[in-house]
């Protein structure tokens, strides 16, 4: 199987019945627009490769998941509008949605997710 693409997938979490919509933004283009100058979003988005991530001009807070390379979960935390991230350097990948939504959904550092779709 190939790298990460831009497109939509599905996103399984352990504990979580339903699959949860995903936008996979994987060029540099779609990583660094990320979801600036939206309202918000259904579902959630990966940036891949990311390490970090800031939420200036971000008009609602979110949850952002740093993942490994085996999208595994490394931390959770959500962040306010105007703030920078801090670099995890274990990190591959960033998974960020409207805030709220991972502790719905019972996403928690340890849990290994998978992803249908969004691979080249």
């Amino acid at each position: 199987m190939g790298g990460w693409r831009d497109g939509t997938a599905e996103l399984r979490i352990p504990g979580h019945e339903a699959p949860v919509p995903l936008l996979v933004a994987a060029s540099y283009r779609t990583r660094t627009r990320g979801l600036l100058g939206r309202d918000g979003v259904d579902g959630a988005i990966l940036l891949t490769p990311c390490n970090s991530v800031h939420t200036f001009r971000m008009r609602f807070a979110i949850d952002v998941a740093y993942l490994d390379k085996e999208l595994r979960v490394l931390h959770v935390h959500t962040m306010r509008p105007g703030r920078l991230g801090a670099i995890r350097l274990r990190a591959r990948h960033v998974l960020e949605a409207e805030a709220g939504a991972m502790a719905g959904w019972g996403l928690v550092p340890g849990a290994r997710l998978t992803v249908d779709g969004g691979r080249g």
